[in-house]
């Protein structure tokens, strides 16, 4: 059902700080542009691999959630993993299926990649939130 390793997203107090370590100490080469998702309370921003992504995460607002984690982990850390799916409603109805609980309404939002995403909460996924998003259409 899952398709490849999208990202792995990394929270962080500071996406400016994070990008320091990942160009000047990792010499990642490839990262974007930071930008704001007000509705998902978070800034983001990619830092390019040859195999995949990183997707440095930032609390937008109060209200992020993103505030949570950084309480419990003030450095910053591992968030979540996102691997690609084919299809979002089929991913999220094959979840629920088989007893994951979908967080949110459990309807898809658009993610930061700009096509449909669901989250599954941890505690069904070995301890890791994990991210299902539809396969960008121009990606293969």
């Amino acid at each position: 059902m899952i398709g490849k390793l999208n990202h792995v997203g990394v929270a962080t107090p500071s996406i400016d700080e994070s990008v320091k370590l990942y160009r000047d100490v990792l010499g990642a080469t490839s990262i974007g542009e930071k930008f704001a998702m007000p509705e998902q309370g978070v800034w983001v921003c990619f830092v390019n691999l040859p195999n995949s992504q990183i997707e440095l995460i930032e609390p937008y607002g109060e209200a992020s959630p993103v505030h949570g984690f950084l309480a419990k982990n003030p450095a910053g850390g591992q968030h979540h993993i996102c691997f690609e799916v084919p299809d979002i409603i089929a991913a999220r109805d094959d979840m629920r299926a088989k007893g994951a609980t979908v967080l949110g309404t459990g309807e898809p939002r658009i993610g930061a990649h700009g096509t449909p995403v669901i989250f599954v909460h941890p505690k069904n996924m070995g301890g890791v939130l994990v991210e299902l998003m539809e396969t960008p259409k121009d990606a293969h």
